[in-house]
């Protein structure tokens, strides 16, 4: 099998995992090397001089000795199996990135006969690449749960940023779709890799030195293949960031491409948009300072698919509104949809000088569109708005959302089904109104 047919196999086999976006580190080549690390933005991604910056997303390997149920590369599937040599790989890297086709590598592997053996072959591949081809690119490599701590060492003080993958929600799950693989064996190299990055930045004596994983590590969750609800992942996924100081975890939804009587049909639709409300929930836990709990409970445990969490969020708590933007503090803006991390913080320079109205909102960045149903200027709300929770929640709804509800709930139907609404009919008018064109 020639190099080309290989690099189509493992590229195709490494499109699943999605943990690739922006690197974290700037870092130049040191003299005679090549390449360089910019910290706006990995894998199909921009950086701020509009440069779209790619990665080389490969597998090591998609000969598996483990039988994960949900997985295209288990050893019990029939399916072409190859694997590169490490200098192979590292020379395919860098004549990919002479060529201007990529700007680094993202790389993975099925496990080959061991996670040991198997990290001592990713392990060569970036030893070629930073030493003897003086690599400064980017470099994201995934860790094998299972491998020797010194590999994981080895690996960590040349990539640039590592991760393991949690991949299902819980140990149950993992023992009925992928039994070769445990809980600890993934929480342990989690835990000790971000021991390594506390303890290397701690003894670094110059900004010369030699760094442990500078970008961080990650993880990625499968959403779908197993029957956790989007509160037990939530929650999994906030003691990740508050233990372990993960960068980001990544929602991957499930692709249904094998047959088991244990996962979803071949064939069914991936659950994109609950992907997609996770991870807007992700970003409000990170960057808003709210908690999993806020969002989501044991008595409403998915999310609202007609509704970004935010907005779900402020609609079931309506007696913390409205805020007047005037004097309301920073975290009080934050919790107002349409107003974001940097809106609330144009608002708290400008109002400094001057009280601030409607049009004055309208040109530091808040989306009144959605804000004025939760604010007031100086007490006064806009003009002409409908306070009624119908009114707010049509407001807040996208036409897509719109359209989406009148697939689930049928026009004649929705009245017995939906509960949430007192005046059903004020909906089912606006949605006949968009699906007609009129909105």
């Amino acid at each position: 099998m020639d190099v080309f047919q290989k690099l189509e196999i493992l590229t195709a086999a490494a499109k699943y995992d999605v943990a690739c976006t922006s690197s974290g580190v700037d870092k130049q080549a040191s003299a005679g090397g090549i390449g360089s690390a910019a910290s706006e933005g990995i894998c199909h991604s921009f950086a701020a001089d509009g440069r779209c910056i790619s990665l080389l997303k490969v597998l090591m390997t998609n000969v598996c000795a483990y039988d994960c149920k949900y997985c295209v590369n288990r050893c019990s599937n029939d399916t072409p199996r190859t694997m590169f040599a490490p200098r192979q790989l590292a020379e395919l890297t860098i004549n990919f990135y002479r060529r201007n086709y990529i700007e680094g590598l993202f790389l993975s592997s099925a496990v080959l006969q061991s996670p040991d053996y198997t990290s001592e072959q990713m392990l060569e591949v970036l030893r070629i690449l930073r030493d003897e081809y003086g690599f400064a690119g980017y470099i994201h490599a995934k860790i094998i749960p299972g491998t020797d701590r010194d590999l994981v060492a080895g690996i960590g003080m040349l990539a640039d940023r590592i991760s393991v993958n949690i991949e299902l929600p819980s140990q149950d799950s993992l023992r009925m779709l992928a039994p070769d693989k445990s809980k600890q064996a993934i929480l342990m190299p989690m835990d000790y890799i971000n021991k390594r990055i506390v303890e290397t930045k701690a003894e670094r004596k110059s900004r010369h030195a030699p760094k442990f994983a500078p970008a961080g590590q990650s993880t990625q969750i499968i959403i779908g293949a197993s029957p956790e609800t989007d509160y037990r992942i939530l929650n999994l996924t906030e003691k990740l960031y508050q233990k372990y100081k993960l960068k980001r975890v990544f929602f991957s939804a499930y692709i249904p491409v094998v047959e088991n009587s244990l996962l979803p049909a071949v064939g069914s639709k991936p659950p994109l948009l609950r992907e997609n409300r996770l991870y807007q929930a992700d970003w409000l836990i990170r960057f808003y300072g709210y908690t999993a709990d806020e969002l989501l409970d044991e008595n409403n445990q998915s999310f609202n698919p007609y509704l970004d969490p935010k907005c779900n969020w402020a609609i079931n708590h309506m007696e913390l509104f409205p805020v007047d933007v005037n004097r309301a503090p920073y975290n009080h803006l934050l919790r107002v949809p349409g107003i974001g991390v940097r809106s609330a913080k144009r608002i708290l320079t400008a109002r400094r000088s001057a009280k601030l109205g409607f049009e004055g909102l309208k040109k530091l960045g808040v989306v009144l569109k959605r804000a004025k149903h939760f604010i007031t200027c100086s007490g006064k709300s806009m003009d002409g708005l409908k306070n009624s929770t119908d009114a707010v929640l049509q407001a807040l709804m996208s036409k897509k959302a719109l359209r989406m509800y009148y697939e689930d709930f049928p026009v004649q139907q929705a009245a017995e089904q939906l509960s949430l609404f007192d005046e059903p009919l004020y909906l089912r008018e606006e949605v006949q109104k968009c699906l007609s064109g009129q909105m």
